[in-house]
């Protein structure tokens, strides 16, 4: 769990920027202002109009929910690829952080502060507004976590079968990994962030009052606003923010399992 958790928090910190030029570009109708070619022309763009410490806005909360997440992600991957290597074999509230992350990471974001977003959401939107995209997003983890540890198991049998600490092969694997995973899941990536940002001038477009929520009324929406291809707005920043964010993962918490382990070894050695 001490592994994940400084895994997940290296892995959100370093790769932030980009997972806010992703929010942004997965925006169905965006201002004039914030549409981008690539990742480096809003990066660059972002820096330049809005300043520096631009793209790292809600990075705060992000970090607050990476942590006890990510314990929570590798402590039930390590148990069930346990429990089910002997069966077959023999031998977050991060749904709060995630929606404040998000609308913080919008052009022309309004709030000031995490705590200021909180408040004005829950005041003006209720506390479900934090929860209407739970049913997309665990629909997206799903499949996301399942690819993901599929291919990373994959490589690592090819490139490290004899499972030994070896950086290089933690990092391709891990790399691969998330561009699999990454790109397979874009769709729903795309529903959850339409859910989260509440995306005005979107809704306005198709007269839709209120707040959207639910799925199918995500999907929905996102088709009539931009066909088949809507689906996969972003998916060059998310599979270039999954690459290198899956690599640090991997790559951290082999790290800290290999010295922890090693330390505990070592410990039992000396008595």
């Amino acid at each position: 769990m001490v592994a994940g958790a400084v895994a997940g928090i290296m892995e959100h910190t370093v790769m932030y920027p980009v997972d806010s030029v992703k929010t942004r570009m997965q925006s169905l109708q965006p201002d004039p202002k914030a549409q981008y070619r690539s990742v480096y022309e809003a990066l660059k763009k972002i820096v330049l109009t809005e300043g520096l410490w631009r793209p790292l806005r809600g990075i705060n909360v992000t970090m607050l929910g990476a942590g006890p997440a990510h314990a929570m992600y590798f402590a039930c991957y390590e148990k069930m690829k346990k429990s089910l290597s002997d069966t077959l074999q023999q031998g977050g509230n991060s749904h709060l952080a995630n929606v404040v992350k998000q609308r913080m990471q919008m052009f022309n974001s309004p709030y000031k502060s995490v705590l200021s977003c909180v408040r004005t959401v829950q005041r003006t939107e209720g506390f479900g507004a934090f929860y209407r995209s739970y049913t997309t997003q665990l629909t997206m983890n799903v499949p996301f976590q399942a690819i993901h540890f599929i291919t990373y198991e994959f490589m690592q049998e090819h490139i490290n079968p004899r499972r030994e600490y070896n950086p290089r092969s933690h990092i391709v694997s891990g790399a691969v990994a998330g561009a699999v995973a990454a790109a397979a899941t874009t769709p729903l990536d795309v529903c959850k962030t339409l859910l989260n940002t509440q995306e005005n001038t979107a809704l306005s477009s198709l007269n839709i009052s209120g707040h959207l929520s639910g799925m199918l009324n995500a999907f929905r929406t996102v088709y009539q606003l931009g066909g088949l291809p809507g689906f996969f707005r972003g998916v060059q920043a998310r599979v270039i923010y999954q690459m290198p964010s899956t690599a640090i993962a991997w790559s951290v918490y082999e790290f800290f399992k290999y010295f922890l382990t090693k330390h505990k070894l070592e410990k039992r050695t000396s008595l």
